[in-house]
């Protein structure tokens, strides 16, 4: 043990969780090994740590340890003004920062009685469901890459620039785009969007299919992934999971269609859940295969809404200091891995008194380490993909 400081090592595994008497008695001969993975770890998708506890190659307990990529966004959020933070917001779940801006959106409407455009409510609909399709493919794609298949990863990234070429036609981003402003967008979708848009929803369903041909339905994918790590609804909803990880419990919950916001009553889609087709509901494969058939409806929900897209404005009319009355609120909001949601106090003044962020990649995080005992390190690294986890959202 020399040159390492054993007092910081006890008080880091303190905090994890961990005796220290444990620490002691696996340096003293064991068979187990505490082993760190991350934060520089491939598997781990961002700067997550896992101290695990391991016996060969199995780990008897893995430990989150968090706050690598930590910014302050909160304390940021009261220390600007409302609509300067909202470019924060896409920092924080950085593979849909169109969610994430609409939400911050309608959160300070909703506190304000800002009245949105329907123009605009139609264009925030493709442009969110848009997001949704281009990061549950990074989801689809990487998780490939964890397990050994790596063509998947090459043909929905193809399919992922598309939809960031469209993105980028409106909003001038392409990973980080500050597009839904308060009371509207920032502007009105350019004369070709919606036929890029058509174009590209046609040839989509096709590509999807053959993805699903290639490693859903893989029978090597299925042995990986079918009853491994399930996540029980009770315990998803013990763990205040959400968004897809709570619906592959077999738990038939989404905000779009059970506290409608916006104008997704106006649509015809189907809300997708686990149902252990191919094992035990909730398992791995059922928390991948939610998102895939996601991104179905994604298409189903952007097709309506380009047919059905009004003339008007696209931003309500906005004072130039913007003040909204003394109050509080909490909004949330359907994004790709759970329910975001903003809480807001206000003083009557341009900033908020308090902002604070309720992530749904930290709660689903919360539900690893049960999931994650007496299994096998390519287990975990199966069951930690299947949360689709950003770490951007979980340090804040």
């Amino acid at each position: 043990m020399t040159g390492v400081d054993e007092e910081a090592m006890d008080a880091d595994l303190k905090s994890l969780g961990f005796r220290v008497e444990e620490r002691r008695t696996l340096a003293s001969g064991s068979d187990e090994l505490l082993v760190n993975m991350g934060p520089q770890h491939p598997s781990t998708h961002g700067v997550l740590r896992l101290l695990l506890r391991t016996d060969g190659e199995e780990v008897q307990e893995a430990v989150p340890s968090v706050g690598y990529l930590h910014r302050a966004a909160e304390k940021i959020g009261e220390n600007v003004t409302y609509d300067a933070y909202t470019p924060y917001t896409d920092r924080l779940d950085y593979l849909s920062s169109m969610n994430n801006n609409w939400a911050w959106a309608m959160t300070v409407e909703k506190l304000a009685g800002i009245e949105v455009p329907q123009r605009a409510e139609y264009i925030r609909v493709i442009v969110a469901e848009l997001n949704r399709i281009a990061s549950h493919l990074v989801m689809v794609g990487t998780y490939g890459i964890d397990l050994g298949a790596f063509t998947p990863f090459l043909l929905t990234f193809r399919e992922r620039e598309e939809i960031l070429d469209i993105l980028e036609e409106i909003s001038g981003g392409r990973l980080c785009y500050g597009y839904i402003r308060i009371g509207g967008v920032t502007d009105d979708i350019t004369p070709t969007f919606a036929a890029k848009c058509r174009a590209f929803l046609r040839q989509y369903v096709p590509k999807l299919d053959a993805i699903n041909e290639l490693l859903s339905y893989n029978r090597i994918f299925i042995r990986r992934t079918a009853n491994v790590g399930p996540l029980s609804a009770e315990r998803a909803v013990a763990y205040g999971c959400t968004g897809p990880t709570l619906r592959a419990s077999g738990v038939d919950w989404d905000l779009r269609r059970d506290e409608p916001y916006s104008i997704y009553d106006r649509f015809d889609w189907n809300v997708c859940i686990g149902r252990g087709e191919k094992g035990t509901v909730g398992d791995t494969w059922d928390r991948y295969m939610v998102r895939v058939r996601e991104m179905y409806e994604c298409v189903k929900m952007c097709e309506q809404a380009l047919e059905g897209i009004p003339e008007g404005p696209f931003r309500a009319k906005m004072p130039r200091k913007f003040k909204p009355p003394i109050g509080e609120c909490y909004f949330r909001a359907e994004n790709p891995r759970g329910e975001l949601a903003f809480y807001v106090v206000s003083d009557g003044s341009k900033k908020p008194v308090r902002v604070k962020v309720r992530a749904p990649s930290f709660c689903n995080l919360s539900a690893v380490q049960e999931l994650t005992r007496n299994m096998l390190v390519s287990d975990l690294v199966a069951v930690l993909g299947s949360f689709d986890l950003v770490m951007g959202e979980v340090d804040r």
